[in-house]
């Protein structure tokens, strides 16, 4: 079993066991800076009316209301560019314009524009064998009997190397892990998309520049620009991640996009060569899944000669040539990447043979209407919420969504809506301080610490706070107290802090009853730079205890599908049921065991119950 294989099962196991602290095995620093509010910003496009860039604004108000009806989208903000123009610039609560967002792969098709930059300076070639740019970092022997593996093969997903994904938890040094790997086939003949292909470009970037990726490209690319706030996080060895790690503004994602769109020139600047782009976007191979093909570094769409820069769960970039259009997309959707039912929504409304005029009549009413839309989306107004309280969660619906809760079992009631019981509500549990019984579980979704290396300490207090008139709940992780400001109706922007990297974060609360008539605060936690949420359904119970249930979104489908492959490796190793006790460990099991991990249910008990009354609503 390989190192990295071996770290991965290391990990789950310390995670299943409750031993989250101290978990990984690469060395943390941090990172994530608060975001840079005070830095300016340059909003490049003008604003302009649908209409006057041969766009209806019909079409965009039934795209948007599309996405937002999906049960399978998230969006969280969504722009269009015609001519250069913004047409469509929406947010959806509680994301708001002008912070930056978590681009995940996306930002691979930036490093790809470093490498063109550095080919250009003549300090690269594609078909340079990447082992001699890293002669210090690779075994003699194990490079004799090594086929050659190319920048080209990089950029194309077509190394071969075995080192992928799973390694960033094994340990501090993943250049050297990856480039002495073993490579798999021939390379240049099958793509196997792997995100360390795109690190070890980044690597070679700082190779032949004695710089960062992120330092090299400041002033040929960010600068000119205009893009000011923006972070790219680095490796234990101060590498750029290149392939991930990049958060960054909407309207900066836009800017790459028509840069593309504009042949690599930039107020009369040539910042990318033509040729750069000619090539980077030409389709060099299928993918696996056989989708529309792969660039280098980008992949094509459904549209003839048009393509896109890809993230996970929905960071895209997509650039339509013939169209002269560029749409932005950051989401937290149910999916990963390329096909997915946002893009196919998408497709839906600029299909093949569709062809945008030139100009339209203005239309005032439908651009009014889409207006609207806009602010009711990015004010999270009439918003229906319903929840299921066996660890199923229904997303933020928009009034126009049919939805029906007759499949779920357990029932409850509708919100108390009255102010007076949210107010009662409140004041009975102000002052209370839980002691969690269970201390492994922390504030931050585990996509996010898992993707950021910063692992939970784990909560272990919560208290309540109801204090001229703004409710705050505070969950003690470790030597810190993160106190939220919870809205109602609408999410209260608040702030966390894990262990000195700093997190947005809009907190939006909800009292309900279940069928029992047992009290219940229903808490959704959002982190706003990033496309996941974590959500609790508190219980408060007569005994003067409560019941935590946590859960995260995208949550457990997306995060046992990706640990499937080592699931299924590690229910038959032999070692491994011995750590737990159990030779026979089944993959039913070892899943279940993880359900519980990713969606548990923790208990607490009050810290001080003869300073307080019994919890109720009813006045």
């Amino acid at each position: 079993m390989a190192k990295e294989q071996l770290a991965v099962i290391e990990m789950i196991t310390n995670m299943i066991l409750g031993k989250t602290n101290g978990v990984s095995k690469v060395d943390f620093t941090p990172q994530k800076i608060p975001f840079p509010e005070n830095l300016p910003y340059e909003q490049a496009f003008l604003r302009a009316t649908p209409e006057s860039q041969g766009v209806s604004s019909e079409k965009l108000i039934h795209l948007l209301s599309n996405l937002s009806a999906s049960p399978y989208t998230d969006m969280h903000h969504f722009l269009v560019l015609r001519h250069g123009n913004v047409i469509c610039d929406c947010s959806f609560a509680p994301y708001r314009s002008g912070i930056w967002h978590i681009s995940h792969s996306m930002c691979k098709s930036i490093t790809s524009m470093a490498i063109g930059l550095l080919i250009d300076e003549g300090k690269l070639s594609l078909d340079e064998n990447i082992y001699n740019i890293f002669p210090g970092k690779v075994n003699p022997l194990i490079k004799i009997f090594r086929p050659e593996v190319t920048v080209r093969h990089l950029l194309t997903m077509t190394s071969g190397v075995t080192f992928n994904e799973s390694g960033i938890v094994s340990g501090n040094d993943w250049l050297e892990s990856y480039l002495n790997a073993p490579v798999s086939g021939k390379p240049g003949t099958e793509f196997q998309y792997n995100s360390l292909n795109t690190y070890v470009l980044s690597a070679i970037v700082s190779a032949r520049t004695e710089m960062t990726l992120e330092e090299y490209l400041r002033p040929r690319l960010f600068e000119p620009l205009g893009i000011t706030r923006y972070l790219w996080e680095t490796c234990p060895k101060g590498i750029t991640k290149g392939g991930w790690g990049l958060f960054l503004c909407a309207e900066d994602m836009a800017k790459l996009g028509q840069l593309y769109l504009q042949r690599g020139k930039w107020n009369g600047q040539q910042l990318v060569s033509e040729y750069w782009i000619e090539i980077s976007t030409a389709r060099h191979l299928k993918t696996q899944n056989d989708t529309y093909g792969y660039g280098y570094q980008l992949w094509m769409e459904q549209r003839p000669g048009s393509f896109e820069y890809n993230g996970m769960l929905g960071q895209n970039v997509i650039i339509y040539p013939d169209m002269d259009m560029v749409l932005v997309t950051n989401a937290g959707n149910k999916e990963m990447f390329q096909d997915c039912i946002m893009l196919n929504i998408i497709r839906k409304y600029f299909p093949v043979n569709y062809h945008p005029a030139d100009v339209l009549p203005e239309n005032p009413l439908s651009y009014s209407l889409l207006k609207r839309l806009c602010g009711e989306l990015e004010n999270g107004e009439n918003n229906n919420r319903s929840t299921s309280l066996r660890g199923r969660w229904k997303r933020n619906v928009v009034s126009r969504r049919k939805h029906s809760d007759k499949k779920y079992s357990y029932r409850i009631s509708a919100a108390v809506d009255r102010p007076s019981d949210h107010h009662s509500f409140m004041r009975a549990v102000s002052g209370r301080t839980y002691v969690m019984e269970q201390q492994n579980i922390g504030i931050a979704p585990l996509f996010v610490q898992v993707f950021h290396n910063n692992m939970t300490d784990g909560i272990s207090e919560i208290s309540f706070t109801y204090d001229a008139e703004n409710f705050y709940v505070s969950f003690t992780e470790g030597e810190v107290i993160h106190k939220l400001p919870v809205g109602f109706g609408r999410a209260a922007d608040g702030c966390v802090d894990l262990h000195g990297e700093h997190y947005l974060v809009a907190t939006l609360g909800e009292f309900a009853r279940d069928e029992n008539d047992i009290p219940v605060l229903k808490l959704e936690i959002t982190f706003i730079e990033e496309c996941v949420k974590r959500k609790a359904h508190i219980f408060f119970h007569e005994d003067n205890g409560i019941e935590i249930r946590w859960n995260e979104t995208p949550g457990k489908k997306m995060i046992l599908a990706g640990l499937s492959s080592i699931t299924e490796e590690l229910s038959g190793n032999f070692l491994y049921n011995s750590l737990l006790g159990d030779h026979n460990i089944t993959t039913e099991l070892l899943h279940r065991l993880m359900e519980q991990t990713i969606e548990p249910a923790v208990r607490g008990y009050l810290k001080r119950p003869e300073e307080t009354g019994s919890i109720d609503t009813d006045e």
